[in-house]
């Protein structure tokens, strides 16, 4: 069953379910080790692989995230590709070529896989928004199947942006040097910001393949306590909802 969206700030938000399943077993290790001190108990973890679009008050387009990609993609290693984010995005109405700006929240496989198919970018009217110092940390893999690509397509920006009126790329390092979130009013959009339910209970508990967990939990506490303190709601990557009020 579709999510319907939201709107915050004179913005439509679309959550766009690209694929749900578990964590393949080629990073897949028990709870207790992906979060420490935060998972006592193994078990399965269902992952929701979510992207979201936004719509302004003029029409123009922000595609948050470009899910797992296609079979071939650099996820497929562990996640459930091919994922369904074109499907997702005619069910709202876009076509790929519509959408007028991608912000990839960091350049892991499961947030990236789906900017380039067939070697170009699969949203060939965007310009694709990441962070320089998440570029700068990528590998050549990364770089070569994905950033490389994308060439002039790419806006590199340091820090904090404001894309259209009323949506904010907010920098948020930790899970990756360059890893972003999206500001739309009241509304954070988190991508790895978290992964999982026990660190919204516990925002200290860390990630297993978190690039720098004390940074990640840091950035984690300050963003959901600013949440919190305007009242506001987040929208999640992985988690079973995708909106999620903070109270």
């Amino acid at each position: 069953m579709p999510y319907l969206p939201i709107t915050i700030a004179g913005v439509e938000v679309f959550p766009l379910r690209d694929a749900v399943g578990p964590m393949g077993e080629a990073i897949r290790r028990p709870l207790p080790e992906m979060f420490p001190g935060g998972c006592h108990h193994d078990g399965e973890w269902i992952l929701h692989f979510r992207c979201y679009l936004l719509r302004d008050a003029a029409g123009r387009t922000v595609l948050v995230d470009t899910g797992i990609g296609p079979a071939d993609s650099p996820a497929a290693s562990w996640a459930p590709v091919p994922g369904s984010l074109t499907a997702e995005l005619a069910r709202v109405g876009t076509a790929p070529e519509d959408v007028e700006a991608v912000v990839i929240t960091h350049l892991h496989s499961d947030h990236a896989g789906g900017a380039v198919i067939g070697g170009a970018p699969a949203f060939p009217g965007a310009e694709y928004v990441l962070q320089r110092s998440e570029i700068d940390a990528a590998s050549e893999a990364v770089l070569d199947h994905i950033v490389r690509p994308l060439g002039e397509r790419v806006r590199v920006i340091d820090g904090d942006v404001k894309l259209f009126s009323g949506i904010r790329v907010v920098h948020a390092p930790g899970h990756t040097p360059g890893h972003q979130i999206v500001r739309v009013g009241e509304l954070a959009l988190t991508g790895d910001l978290l992964l999982h339910p026990s660190q919204l209970a516990d925002p200290e508990v860390p990630y297993l393949y978190d690039d720098d967990p004390e940074l990640a939990a840091r950035t984690r506490i300050e963003v959901l306590n600013r949440v919190r303190a305007e009242g506001g709601l987040i929208a999640t990557a992985h988690l079973p909802e995708p909106f999620i009020e903070l109270a």
